[in-house]
C-alpha cells in the first residue's frame, strides 16, 4: 500500500514494492540484510521511498547482466560517495568489459560442445544406419 509520509515524500511498503518487481518479500530482506536497500523503519513496518525502486531496479538489472551482489555493492557505495564519480563509470565499464569476455569464452565453449554433440550423434547415427543394413542383409 502507498501511504505519504510526514515530509509529503511518497512512501511505499515491501509488499507492493515486492509485487511491482515480481519478486519475493524474503529477497527484498535479504538485499537490505546485504547494504544494498537502506529502508526506514516505524516499528516493525519497513518504509520504502522512491531512492529505493531505483536500486532495487539496478539490482535486479545487475543481476540479470550478471554481476555478484558485491559487485552491485561496490558501483553503490562509489556513486553514494561520488554521485558524478568518473571512477564509477570506470568501474562499471571494467565490470562490463569482464562480464562480455566471460559471456564470449562461454558462448566458444557452447559452440565447441555442440560441435562435439553433433559429431557424436552423426558417428551413432552411421553406426546404427550399418547395424540396421546389416539386419536387413541377415534377413533380421
Amino acid at each position: 500500500m502507498t501511504v505519504m509520509h510526514t515530509q509529503d515524500e511518497l512512501t511505499i511498503a515491501i509488499g507492493e514494492l515486492a509485487r511491482d518487481f515480481d519478486i519475493t518479500t524474503r529477497a527484498i530482506r535479504f538485499y537490505e540484510e546485504q547494504g544494498l536497500l537502506h529502508p526506514v523503519r516505524e516499528g516493525q513496518q519497513r518504509i520504502y521511498y522512491a531512492k529505493d525502486r531505483v536500486r532495487l531496479k539496478l539490482i535486479l538489472r545487475g543481476k540479470r547482466l550478471g554481476f555478484s551482489l558485491a559487485e552491485i555493492k561496490t558501483l553503490f557505495a562509489m556513486y553514494d560517495t561520488n554521485p558524478s564519480s568518473a571512477v564509477q563509470l570506470a568501474t562499471m565499464l571494467d565490470l562490463t568489459k569482464q562480464k562480455r569476455d566471460t559471456l564470449q569464452q562461454q558462448l566458444h565453449d557452447i559452440q565447441m560442445l555442440i560441435s562435439e554433440l553433433d559429431e557424436v550423434e552423426s558417428r551413432c547415427r552411421e553406426e546404427l544406419d550399418e547395424l540396421n543394413a546389416t539386419a536387413k542383409l541377415n534377413g533380421e
